[in-house]
């Protein structure tokens, strides 16, 4: 979808991800992408999402709180013809991961900086079926954030850093070596 211009909110509401961290994050997820059952959470816009299919995911599933960012990632999956592939969930992650679903390949989680949702998201990700035996969660912070070695079931890979920004890499401790 390179090229394709995608709505956005007026104001700050959202913070997307910077051009080179979304690089930097395919680059890592690339030999996973194809065919895969992607989570964004806190998608803001769904660029990130948007990017997944553009690489071959084969569903994204959006979860946003905000009402009117989640309308801005329904009218981009239709502008570029997504909206098929994918699912828009309006609430809170928190509430979204505590319900059951079929497992995700992938997780890209982006919650706002400087408030410690990634600390309280991380344990709902690693004590329950979401994440897929052989999948990956992606946690994207500020640098400053310290984040546990192991939350339940997902072991601490590894960081890329980008600025302030550090792109975590967890994944179920049985497959730690795959990365």
């Amino acid at each position: 979808m390179r090229g394709r211009r995608l709505a956005g909110p007026s104001g700050e509401a959202t913070r997307p991800t910077a051009g080179r961290v979304k690089s930097a994050l395919f680059n890592i997820l690339a030999p996973r992408i194809t065919g895969a059952r992607f989570l964004d959470l806190y998608a803001g816009t769904g660029l990130v999402g948007i990017e997944a299919l553009s690489r071959g995911a084969g569903h994204v599933t959006f979860v946003e709180s905000n009402i009117a960012s989640c309308r801005i990632v329904k009218t981009n999956l239709e502008r570029c013809g997504y909206a098929h592939a994918s699912k828009v969930r309006a609430m809170a992650v928190s509430r979204f991961l505590q319900q059951s679903h079929r497992p995700y390949d992938i997780a890209f989680v982006d919650p706002p900086y400087h408030d410690g949702e990634d600390g309280n998201v991380l344990p709902l990700l690693g004590r329950g079926a979401i994440i897929a035996a052989n999948g990956v969660v992606v946690i994207e912070h500020f640098h400053k954030v310290q984040l546990p070695v192991q939350v339940g079931r997902l072991v601490f890979i590894k960081s890329y850093r980008h600025g302030d920004t550090l792109l975590s890499l967890y994944q179920h401790g049985s497959q730690s070596d795959s990365v």
